[in-house]
């Protein structure tokens, strides 16, 4: 049996499922199908020693501390974390992790898998991942396709072709097809040699780079300059900045798959969802009697067909609601016909174009040393509540523009003030004159929860100048 080296693609932002996912905290990051994130569904779903190697992870690099930590949680650890400057879609993605996988073993084969996908039948899964490793070894680059159901107009199609010899089960790819009108949809669905394109794919790291240098150079080109003035911080691989930037932004749908004479495809059925939208998220959630999903405090009446959301604690009262979908959160509430959720982009494009902080990210502030979250703001103050993890520090640091007060609602603190150190206890507070060198550290073995009080007349996040951090980011 072929041994495949899963890539997980970690780095998209999931607009469409705001206002739970966010800019600085996506969907692959939330548990939106389940209690483990999706990244750590997707991670478990590639964990067999006999047909997967460790994952290799691509993600943004403002999320590396999260994605390290969730794996962590799960006991998965990983080949390698490489982070990316910023997003450049899939072929890039997928040649850095193929110039990676190569440079260490020639001849290793390759999943790409986005890490905000469903799949709830695992052992037909993994049946369609052992025929894409064969058909792999064989020089063929795989994509996965799924059975349609309904007359989709939200995915790429792809035309089956002949049966591709010696594969078992894998077919020639007759023709890639946009996202369809309805009139299209349905025609595709009554063909029956249609499959919605799944965006998961299967190759050996030389044949996508070989198809690559033939079809898209440049880009390969950029991503060999990246990876090779790449530095090692910490547990990650960076790419270099500069040269990634220069890589064009493009799908391997577009880029390799549409052009090449090595595509195949192999149907499936193992439960697909890339849970697109919040309608997508109904459709694969439980339902009670009246069609609702309902998670959280709802409270319903008279309710039909529809997804009702609390994270943040609220009561959701509805009455007479049908086919309609209610997500609150605790800075933002979202209501929407359930058919028109996928215009949930469109609206964060407008959150993003007037400066609404709602588009970008959350109360709560998720740091490598645990996550703050803001409890209220005014002229010349903002209040936070700030949880340390065990043994985790902020960096040494100082404010040129704010002054800042601490107390300890829970743990013991650490708190250095320029030359002096000392423990804080429950109920026990100081003081940070604005320019003073200090740090907080959490030295119990529970969290440590501080309630900080800004002062000054600038509060945002970049007035602060780093000395040292444990987490490599000193300025």
């Amino acid at each position: 049996m072929t041994i495949i080296h899963p890539v997980i693609l970690s780095g998209g932002s999931g607009e469409r499922l705001w206002p739970l996912s966010r800019a600085h905290y996506p969907k692959q990051l939330l548990p939106l199908a389940g209690d483990r994130t999706m990244l750590q569904e997707t991670a478990l779903r590639v964990a067999d020693p006999a047909l997967y190697a460790a994952p290799l992870v691509i993600a943004n690099q403002e999320h590396r501390f999260i994605v390290a930590e969730q794996l962590q949680q799960i006991g998965i650890v990983p080949r390698r974390i490489i982070l990316e400057p910023v997003g450049r879609n899939t072929a890039p993605a997928a040649a850095v992790a193929a110039l990676s996988l190569s440079a260490e073993d020639p001849a290793a084969v390759m999943a790409l898998l986005p890490s905000d996908h469903v799949v709830q039948d695992q052992q037909a899964f993994a049946a369609v991942m052992a025929k894409a490793g064969a058909a792999a070894r064989q020089g063929a680059l795989v994509t996965f396709g799924i059975r349609p159901d309904r007359p989709e107009i939200g995915y790429g199609y792809i035309r089956r072709g002949e049966p591709l010899v010696g594969t078992g089960g894998a077919f020639t790819v007759a023709s890639f097809v946009e996202k369809p009108d309805r009139q299209h949809a349905e025609a595709y669905l009554a063909a029956g040699d249609y499959d919605w394109n799944s965006g998961m794919f299967v190759f050996s790291a030389q044949s996508y780079l070989a198809e690559l240098d033939r079809h898209r150079p440049e880009i390969l080109a950029a991503c060999r300059r990246a990876l090779a003035a790449g530095a090692q911080d910490l547990d990650f691989l960076r790419l270099d900045d500069r040269a990634f930037a220069t890589c064009a932004s493009e799908s391997i749908d577009y880029a390799v798959m549409e052009h090449t004479g090595r595509a195949a495809i192999i149907p499936g059925d193992f439960g697909w969802s890339d849970v697109g939208a919040w309608e997508a998220l109904w459709e694969i959630s439980e339902k009670d009697a009246d069609g609702n999903v309902s998670i959280g405090d709802c409270l319903l009446q008279d309710v039909t067909g529809s997804y009702l959301r609390s994270d943040d604690g609220r009561l959701i009262a509805a009455i007479g609601l049908d086919g309609m979908v209610v997500v609150s959160t605790d800075d933002a509430v979202m209501i929407a016909p359930r058919t028109l959720t996928a215009a949930v982009k469109d609206l964060v494009a407008r959150l993003k174009d007037t400066g609404r902080p709602e588009a970008i990210h959350h109360r709560r502030v998720f740091r490598p040393w645990g996550s703050f979250k803001d409890i209220d703001k005014g002229q010349n103050f903002r209040t936070k509540r700030l949880e340390i993890k065990p043994g985790s520090k902020i960096s040494l640091q100082k404010h040129n523009r704010r002054s800042e007060h601490w107390v300890v609602v829970q743990g013991t603190a650490k708190v250095t003030r320029a030359e002096e150190e000392s423990l804080l206890h429950v109920n026990q507070s100081t003081y940070i004159p604005k320019g003073m060198v200090h740090r907080l550290e959490n030295p119990g073995p529970g969290p440590l929860h501080i309630v900080e009080v800004q002062v000054g007349d600038y509060l945002e996040e970049d007035d602060i100048i780093r000395i040292e951090d444990t987490y490599g980011r000193v300025d």
